[in-house]
Formats: structure tokens, sequence, C-alpha cells
């Protein structure tokens, strides 16, 4: 029971940090992102303990500065994946969120970098290049 309680937890906070990312990034609204944690806390359907713990650290540090983006598992979301897969169960949501974490961790992002250049193979799109001598 609490494995399964920690999966849905991955995905619960895999879908805050999603929608509070999507809110930063409207830059022409310069949203308050403490301050939207702080109304939904408060009668919104997405109310909860997690939000409340949202809503403390984006008090506390609005920009995140000094956090790097790398989240770690504690073994509950692969113990949830594991048992759904040995009972034929489909949790994407749950499963999406590990593999978003174990993302986090890779800080070369190669299989990103591939995907950059099949594109640019296929259909010429241009790469971003990280120096200036190899521009595309």
């Amino acid at each position: 029971m609490k494995m399964v309680h920690n999966g849905i937890e991955y995905g619960m906070m895999q879908a805050y940090a999603e929608g509070f990312d999507l809110l930063g990034n409207k830059r022409e609204f310069d949203l308050d992102l403490p301050q939207i944690a702080e109304i939904w806390r408060h009668g919104s359907v997405v109310r909860s303990w997690l939000l409340d713990l949202t809503a403390r650290a984006l008090d506390e540090n609005p920009q995140l500065d000094g956090i790097a983006p790398y989240v770690t598992d504690s073994g509950e979301g692969r113990w949830t994946v594991v048992e759904a897969i040995d009972l034929n169960v489909a949790i994407p949501i749950i499963s999406m969120a590990l593999q978003l974490r174990f993302r986090s961790r890779d800080e070369t992002q190669f299989a990103d970098k591939l995907l950059a250049a099949m594109r640019q193979q296929f259909g010429g799109h241009a790469v971003k290049r990280t120096d200036s001598k190899h521009q595309a």
C-alpha cells in the first residue's frame, strides 16, 4: 500500500512541477508563482499537502536559485512500476514520472542530441550548437 501511495505521489509531484513550469514560462503575464500556489491552496480542486509544500518552496525561493534540476528516487516508484508490469496494469503517469526522474540525472542528454541530429539529417532542420565552431 505504501509503495503504491508513493508511486501516486510521483505522478502528483510531476503534474505540479509541469503546471508551474508552464505558468512560469508565460512571461508576458508576469505571473507570481508563489501567489498562484497560495491561491490554489484554498478552495481549489488541486489543493493538497504537496501543494502546501510547493507553495512554501516557491515562497522561500521563487526562482529556485541554487537547486539543480536533478531528481532522485528512493525506490518506491520503481517498485510500483515493476509491480504494474508484473500484473499487466497500465500506469502511464507514474511510469512517466519515474522516467522523468531518471532523465533529470542525465547531464549530457545524448538522446536529445541524437534527436536533433536526426531532424537535421532528414529535413535539414537547424541544430542549436553548444560551441561556435560547428554552426548549422
